[in-house]
């Protein structure tokens, strides 16, 4: 049956399509011109919603909260197969929930018995998120979920699970590409909508906005989070001036977006996630202050006995919605500001960072607020210096902030550098290779790399997981592992391949982080390739006793307190 433009079904063969073109612009044409079809304002509102943010807006709090493992065995008994037995070995081998249920409904013959091609509309599809939100009891949500289910193809059931889990689509299309295809769609300049976008912090909106040629009548609001500024290494960029550029350490701490009006304090993290609850003593910091509209750009750390501590003791209050007075105690945690975004009753995006900083200072100083400590820079000497003083502390490296940088929101350019240099390395084993989307279409490119167990008791197997990577090599190293793989390889699961443990590779990371639903109990924060090891072989990979001996030397390094160079101060 022919989709019909305003259906849900509509959008899942878009999603697929988008998945499987090559090419950005490509993907961004497909985009824009199902944008251009969609027959009411509501359809464009909801399409934009689910392929960019999830099935509730990014800055409505609002959560379906249905867990992984509730859709799975729900999944299992429509197909009428064992859980342990048929279900998870069909996960492992795909890697992906969601594609696996896809394939069993299509081809268990009780799956195809139950579910039905009715079409349902996008507003349908939404009347059934609401549902999941406000429907408390298990037994209920799957009800909501089986009904829902029924009424879907496998295509649907596939992008219906992704979209609620309220992340990324894995199509190889994120918020900026939709930005693009809204712009095309509506022929309209790609800066008014990012900025559109920004300071509305809906993407819905910005596209009826986009489509009514009204995007001039964007306003900020409060409590609706802007994409941060982000950073680029140093490496990769060339500083011809370090005198317009202005120091400030880099914290081994949290980002974190602070919105606080009349006493009311939200805050959100680095993916415009809502994280209040985790961290009460910062909301009765700020709501204590009386601080007039303002919103925030700083870093949480844990700070205690005047020293900031690893970010492996921030991991214990992350995620915690309602945290002990134990936590509290133990992990106690502070915000350091060193950015405005709004004051005053106006946004300060288009300031230069000499005109915010300013603002920040003034701020701080009436209300007694933790802000960075910034220090001149004039040659590489001082940037060494200053860098090797922040190691110290315990912080990750530098930040560069060029002083006249306007808030390049959800950018990552030239005016903010990070100096750092990698925690450290391990030599792991090729496990699995994933196919890859846009120009990567067609090769091997991310990969999962494991470290040895071959001889720890806690396991049967060889190797397990320790990260996934892609990237650190070239276009002429990829081909050549993707003419490897091929003689390696033992299992093909879709996308997915298990390959014959051979290939060794270095991984360079920024940090070891406890990670209790993995196998190993760690992952590596920021792993990437440093070098393709042709000349080993499996037996030199590192173990994961290694792993835990490398996580225990990094949270007891001893670190300097706040002394005579505070890398923050309080005003």
């Amino acid at each position: 049956m022919i989709a019909k433009p305003g259906s849900f079904k509509k959008l899942a063969e878009t999603a697929q399509t988008i998945s499987t073109t090559r090419g950005n612009n490509a993907k961004i044409k497909l985009a824009a011109s199902y944008f251009e079809s969609l027959p009411l304002d509501t359809n464009l509102k909801l399409a934009t919603r689910y392929l960019s943010e999830g099935a509730f807006s990014s800055v409505s709090s609002k959560k379906a909260s249905v867990g992984h493992r509730t859709i799975a065995t729900l999944a299992a008994k429509f197909c009428e197969i064992d859980y342990d037995l048929v279900f998870k070995p069909s996960r492992t081998a795909t890697g992906s929930s969601s594609e696996t249920i896809q394939r069993l409904f299509e081809n268990i013959p009780e799956a195809r018995a139950k579910w039905n091609d009715t079409q349902l509309n996008l507003q349908d599809v939404d009347a059934i998120f609401k549902q999941l939100y406000i429907t408390s009891k298990r037994e209920l949500k799957n009800q909501v979920l089986w009904d829902a289910w029924t009424n879907m193809t496998p295509l649907e059931v596939k992008y219906f699970i992704r979209i609620l889990g309220q992340g990324s689509l894995r199509i190889g299309f994120e918020t900026k590409s939709v930005e693009n295809a809204i712009a095309k769609a509506f022929e309209q300049p790609l800066e008014a909508v990012r900025y559109a976008r920004m300071i509305s912090g809906s993407m819905e909106e910005t596209a009826l906005m986009a489509k009514r040629d009204q995007l001039n009548q964007a306003t900020f609001e409060m409590f609706s989070p802007i994409a941060f500024m982000l950073a680029s290494p140093i490496e990769s960029r060339t500083v011809d001036n370090l005198s317009e550029y202005i120091a400030e350490e880099k914290f081994d701490g949290m980002r974190c977006q602070a919105h606080i009006e009349n006493g009311k304090v939200r805050l959100y993290s680095r993916d415009l996630n809502e994280i209040t609850g985790s961290f009460p003593e910062i909301t009765t910091f700020f709501s204590e202050r009386n601080l007039p509209a303002t919103v925030l750009d700083g870093e949480i750390c844990v700070f205690k006995d005047d020293t900031i501590l690893p970010f492996q003791m921030l991991q214990k209050r992350m995620g915690v919605k309602k945290p002990s007075q134990k936590l509290l105690e133990e992990y106690p945690v502070l915000f350091i500001s060193y950015d405005l975004l709004y004051s005053d009753g106006k946004p300060l995006f288009d300031d230069s960072l000499i005109v915010r900083r300013d603002k920040l200072e003034q701020l701080a100083s009436e209300f007694s607020l933790p802000i960075t400590s910034q220090m001149e820079l004039s040659s590489e000497d001082d940037v060494e210096q200053l860098f090797q003083q922040a190691l110290n502390h315990g912080n990750e490296g530098l930040m560069l902030k060029r002083k006249d940088s306007v808030y390049e929101y959800g950018q990552r350019k030239k005016s903010w550098l990070k100096v750092k240099k990698p925690s450290g390395s391990l030599d792991t084993v090729m496990l699995y290779a994933h196919a890859g989307s846009g120009k990567r279409g067609g090769t091997y490119s991310d990969f999962t790399l494991g470290v040895s167990v071959k001889e720890d008791d806690r396991y049967e197997e060889e190797f397990i997981p320790i990260g996934k990577a892609y990237g650190g090599y070239s276009d002429e190293e990829l081909k050549k592992m993707n003419d490897l793989i091929k003689s390696i390889t033992l299992e093909r699961f879709g996308p997915t391949l298990l390959l014959k443990p051979h290939l060794v590779i270095e991984l360079e990371f920024e940090d070891i982080q406890i990670n209790k639903r993995t196998k190993a109990k760690y992952t590596l924060r920021f792993p990437r390739f440093k070098a393709i090891r042709w000349d080993l072989s499996p037996s030199d990979v590192d173990t994961l006793k290694y792993v835990e001996r490398m996580y225990e030397e990094k949270i007891s390094v001893e670190r300097e307190r706040q002394g005579k160079n505070p890398s923050f101060v309080i005003k």
